[in-house]
């Protein structure tokens, strides 16, 4: 059990110096886990191949080919998406470089950055006066529900946003609306679905908005099973009406390219200012993310990530780039971990680290602090390195292994928590019985902590950069894999490398020299 604790102590020791520069869910979900192993797989075949030549580029974008397609990406932007990165890829500096692999990951990297976005989050709110945003989509695209998630994010910025329950045709949405509305604490507007229409209650909406002073109008509109000709009208008489400022799409992401052929109706009818895409917790594949603002023009403004109320993120291209590409994304997790973690309490932590002092009972702290941040496998993703140590897992389960160690930790006496020095033989079969583990399972538990607390002393003291370094060339070292062995070691000084094929060449290097010196000396 030691990678779980492990690797979330070495990624708190990298980023929590303060709130503002340390450990930094945004994106809790398992979207791009099948392109990002097939990328993974087709950028592996230019590792350790010497010379890169043409013909291995083209057998390379072969396989991103068909990576993308398998995940649901348009056709046709797939095709002009190799295309380019094709030519790029076989231009004279990267064929030169002395790391061609690297040069065509980044290419790939700025390609995908250039295929999502740019992206304005904005919403185009009057400073003076009502904006209105209309809502629209398919039935079962969660539109009602991200009615509400914004309204939320609205009120948290600052705003007072008010809904109109104007989806007349799905006969729950109403109440559904109220409910949401009375969670987030907004009020709601709604008429009897039998003697209304939808173009009369947005019209009142918006009148009973500004006479209650709201500044922002939320337009819950009616969906459809699929896109026909009455919903565009209807949708398009609410347009003239109104004149919303805003007219955002919602996308079920698991429909792939349903979606984009969606967004791409309704664009055409009403002009879309942006997408939200929904249920990016469930889609393994990501083609509607890939192609939407390619095939239509529209930009993803915000994703949806989980059902609950504040589960509705910005989207960031770069950032989902990287995850793509498997770098990470330590900006979106540390704008969480700002949201979440307790910046005193962290500063405090910081401190017994850099003193040795750092006990049982913090750590506990910090693993309950870690579990508000979302899956464990999401966070491992969301730190540079560290994806290819969730494949490992399989079907073992981090909140299992974690839910373990605190019921060891919470069978301890707070002097034993304090000071594990102490706790003898007996102590452990004591603690091992108070929570149903094997007394060495306790005894490893204990070996670990105290080399884990050396390990992160010396790590507390390096730059942000030379963290990150650190608990890279762990994971990439083997030493974060599932049932690895904690051993103490000398932290190496940041003068010598911390790569071993770095460590060899540099061995190598220093012998020629000395057999060169040798020769010289020689012939004197």
């Amino acid at each position: 059990m030691a990678w779980t604790y492990v690797l979330f102590r070495m990624a708190i020791a990298g980023f929590n110096v303060s709130l503002s520069a340390h450990f930094p869910e945004e994106y809790s979900f398992v979207v791009f886990e099948t392109i990002s192993q097939s990328l993974g797989k087709a950028f592996s075949a230019f590792r350790g191949t010497g010379k890169i030549t043409e013909g291995n580029i083209r057998d390379g974008m072969q396989q991103v080919r068909k990576a993308l397609l398998e995940a649901d990406v348009a056709y046709d932007v797939v095709t002009d998406f190799v295309k380019n990165v094709t030519e790029l890829a076989i231009g004279e500096k990267v064929l030169k470089s002395l790391r061609p692999e690297e040069q065509i990951v980044g290419i790939v990297h700025q390609q995908l950055i250039d295929l999502m976005g740019p992206v304005d989050h904005s919403l185009a709110l009057k400073r003076d006066g009502v904006s209105i945003i209309m809502m629209c989509g398919l039935q079962g695209s969660g539109k009602t529900t991200t009615c509400g998630k914004l309204a939320r994010r609205l009120k948290e910025a600052g705003h007072s946003p008010f809904l109109v329950a104007a989806d007349l045709q799905r006969p729950a949405a109403i109440e559904q609306l109220k409910v949401i509305g009375s969670q987030v604490g907004c009020p709601v507007y709604a008429e009897d679905p039998k003697t209304s229409n939808p173009v009369q209650v947005c019209r009142n909406g918006v009148k009973e908005a500004k006479r209650v002073g709201a500044k922002v109008v939320i337009l819950d509109t009616a969906g459809r099973l699929h896109v026909d000709a009455a919903l565009m009208k209807e949708l398009q008489q609410i347009d003239s009406s109104v004149a919303p400022d805003q007219a955002l799409l919602v996308c079920d992401a698991m429909t792939g390219q349903d979606a984009v052929n969606s967004a791409k109706a309704f664009n055409e009818a009403l002009e879309l200012d942006g997408v939200i895409l929904t249920k990016l917790d469930g889609d393994t594949r990501g083609g509607a993310a890939l192609s939407v603002k390619a095939v239509t023009g529209v930009p993803i403004k915000f994703i949806g990530v989980g059902e609950q109320l504040d589960r509705l993120e910005e989207f960031h291209p770069d950032r989902m780039a990287g995850r793509i590409l498997g770098m990470g994304d330590i900006v979106s997790l540390f704008e969480k971990a700002q949201k979440e973690f307790d910046e005193e309490d962290m500063l405090r932590q910081q401190e017994k680290m850099q003193q040795g002092k750092f006990t049982l009972d913090d750590f506990r702290t910090q693993m309950r602090q870690i579990k508000k941040l979302g899956s464990m496998r999401d966070i491992m993703k969301m730190i540079p390195g560290m994806g290819a140590v969730v494949d490992q897992l399989g079907e073992m389960n981090p909140e299992d292994d974690m839910r373990r160690i605190e019921g060891i930790i919470n069978s301890m006496t707070l002097k034993e928590r304090q000071n594990p020095d102490t706790i003898d033989r007996s102590r452990r079969h004591r603690i091992a019985k108070g929570s149903g583990v094997q007394a060495a399972d306790v005894n490893k538990l204990l070996k670990d902590f105290s080399v884990m607390g050396k390990m992160m002393q010396g790590m507390s003291n390096m730059g942000m950069r030379d963290r990150m370094k650190t608990v890279k060339g762990l994971a990439d070292g083997g030493f974060m894999n599932p049932g690895a062995e904690l051993i103490e070691k000398k932290m190496r000084s940041q003068r010598g490398p911390l790569d071993k094929d770095e460590a060899r060449d540099k061995k190598k290097k220093q012998k020629k020299e000395a057999q060169k010196a040798k020769k010289r000396n020689r012939k004197r």
